[in-house]
């Protein structure tokens, strides 16, 4: 299903291409400049989103050009499994000169037709959802989410742990789990771990393999050495993933481990073995010349998990907001 969207005057609108992304990284950074997301992409970066098996770039993707130029993108994806409501995810940006033009409702609105098509697409039996993240410091979108009906229904907090500051505290592990380091041939047994381990958190589905190799342990900003696992015998009790984004170093000056999991299966809850897979991944970290960690949680999270990351030395940096809308 395709959109009806017409663009103001002068805006040429087509999907993205890998000839787009350089292109797109100057539209992100530009945007990154003025609402402070703290995130960064190279070219390399925006090829892996383009080459994600399961996005459609000729139906889910839309670059805004002006003379050339390009002055916002929009992106739509949406889960393989649903199970309790299709939450379509939405995703863009307008350049920060280019704004209060009329292109930000203009692309919202193709968004949440988009989303309409896919969740008619793939699970029309289900409940379904447009969703959209807004950092806190771009109150124009904010504003904007609001005027179009959606509301807002989770906070996200961007939390960070400078490693020149206090010692990463001591963290024993109960009798009978061990901590090691990721290999690969606990690779797909992660993958069923996790699974388990985030079958209770709001938005999350299950990952079949081909995502895992994409976003997961196949990504480019994986670090295996950066990654740990808590072991009950031959089982996975917990985990933690660690992640290096090129791009933000190269921003910032600042050597940072992303973790971009942590996960502990629910009998083993309360035992602490995530605190210490995450505490072990700051230690590998700090000794191979990191400089801090950064990781994103759910206000919300069943666990725990603000209250986990603040005793490991952790503390907010910045806030986003999942904004929402029913699907008729």
């Amino acid at each position: 299903m395709g959109t009806t969207q017409e663009w103001p005057g002068g805006v040429e609108a087509r999907p993205l291409s890998k000839t787009d992304t350089k292109a797109w990284a100057e539209l992100l950074a530009a945007a990154e400049a003025v609402d402070d997301t703290g995130e960064h992409y190279s070219v390399e970066d925006l090829d892996d989103e383009l080459e994600d098996p399961k996005v459609n770039i000729a139906t889910d993707t839309i670059g805004l050009w002006v003379d050339g130029f390009m002055v916002g993108y929009g992106g739509v994806r949406g889960p393989d499994e649903v199970l309790d409501v299709h939450r379509v995810m939405t995703e863009g940006t307008i350049h920060p000169e280019w704004r209060r033009r009329g292109l930000g409702g203009a692309l919202l609105t193709w968004l949440a037709e988009r989303s309409t098509g896919l969740h008619q697409e793939r699970h029309p039996e289900a409940p379904g959802e447009i969703n959209n993240g807004v950092p806190s410091t771009n109150t124009i979108a904010r504003d904007m989410m609001v005027a179009r009906g959606f509301e807002p229904c989770r906070y996200f907090f961007t939390m960070q742990r400078q490693f020149q500051a206090d010692p990463i505290p001591a963290t024993p592990l109960p009798d009978g789990l061990r901590l090691v380091v990721f290999d690969w041939p606990y690779d797909e047994a992660l993958r069923l771990a996790h699974n388990d381990a985030f079958r209770d958190h709001w938005g999350s589905t299950p990952k079949d393999a081909e995502t895992w190799k994409t976003w997961f342990t196949g990504s480019r900003a994986f670090r295996p050495e950066l990654s740990s696992i808590v072991l009950d015998g031959d089982e996975i009790a917990a985990y933690t993933l660690g992640y290096e984004y090129v791009a933000d170093t190269e921003a910032t000056g600042v050597k940072e481990v992303y973790v971009g999991q942590v996960g502990t299966r629910r009998e083993y809850r309360g035992k602490g073995a995530g605190r210490a897979a995450l505490a072990q991944v700051l230690r590998l970290a700090e000794g191979l010349g990191f400089q801090r960690s950064a990781l994103d949680v759910d206000g919300e999270n069943p666990t725990g998990a603000l209250g986990l990351y603040q005793s490991l030395g952790f503390t907010t940096t910045k806030q986003s907001i999942r904004y929402r809308r029913a699907i008729a």
